[in-house]
């Protein structure tokens, strides 16, 4: 596959996961924020990038590392926009067992949960584009 084809397979991707964290976040808040956004293409793209090495590992221990890789996105996102920045996109302080605010043990398991289908979509992408 040639460079032009590969960063318009990338930029396809980083597009879908904007779409659809952020469909996510409005679903599940009732608003979203750009820099989810970008998160969200930051996720499915790293997450594509890697499903053909984790192919082979269990269900479970690809839906922990996709939840880690998310978690640790919104871990640095979060330090960024809402600690350094100020802007006060979200708030997990009220959460039991969050950092900082940032990240909580709820979400990373609900990003477990969705890592599934995650990896799922990623694997018929990558068949696509072969």
């Amino acid at each position: 596959m040639n460079k032009r084809t590969r960063l318009r397979e990338y930029w396809g991707l980083f597009c879908l996961g904007a779409v659809g964290y952020s469909l996510l976040e409005i679903l599940w808040r009732g608003y979203t924020h750009w820099t989810m956004g970008v998160t969200g293409g930051l996720c499915l793209s790293t997450l594509y990038r890697i499903s053909g090495a984790v192919q082979g590992w269990g269900t479970g221990a690809r839906c922990a590392l996709g939840s880690a890789i998310i978690t640790a996105y919104e871990l640095v996102v979060g330090c960024l926009v809402n600690l350094k920045l100020g802007w006060d996109v979200w708030d997990y302080s009220q959460l039991p067992f969050h950092f900082r605010g940032q990240i909580c043990l709820l979400y990373s398991t609900i990003w477990f949960l969705l890592s599934m289908p995650i990896f799922g979509l990623c694997y018929l992408l990558k068949q696509h584009h072969r």
